[in-house]
């Protein structure tokens, strides 16, 4: 991620942030039609669940410009999220209905650089939440061994 990057992401963060709810619900909308066995990974109110995403990704944007302190964090949801049933081939998916949520919520404003932007962010925290996955299954194994 470049400086730059950093920089589209937070700008247009801001503006996805002010619709917050509408945003997440069509999210979650899309994600469900992209791949509707996820559905039943999500337990709880998607009103809550909405709400904690979007936390998820203020925090993290918040955090970019200081990435060496972020990405122990993300490492860490991702650990948490292999356990509830998270498997890597999710993390295209939830990829995809992101970018797809941005383009909407952003309307005219998503250009080529912005998705590129938040392509290499999303693709660098999915990155890290995989490797937090990754050592929860590598512990698994060794303890199995």
């Amino acid at each position: 991620m470049t400086p730059q990057q950093i920089h589209l992401v937070r700008d247009s963060w801001s503006a996805v942030e002010r619709i917050g709810p509408p945003a997440a619900a069509l999210f979650y909308a899309r994600l469900f039609e992209l791949d509707p066995s996820l559905r039943i990974l999500f337990k709880g109110d998607l009103g809550t669940q909405g709400d904690r995403l979007l936390a998820m990704i203020n925090a993290a944007v918040d955090g970019l410009e200081h990435i060496d302190r972020l990405l122990p964090v993300v490492h860490a949801l991702g650990h948490r999220h292999a356990g509830y049933g998270v498997r890597n081939a999710h993390y295209a998916t939830v990829g995809t209905a992101l970018l797809w949520t941005l383009e909407r919520g952003l309307d005219g404003a998503f250009s080529a650089d912005v998705r590129e932007a938040w392509t290499a962010v999303y693709s660098t925290l999915a990155a890290a939440m995989q490797q937090g996955a990754g050592s929860d299954h590598a512990a698994a194994l060794a303890e199995a061994a």
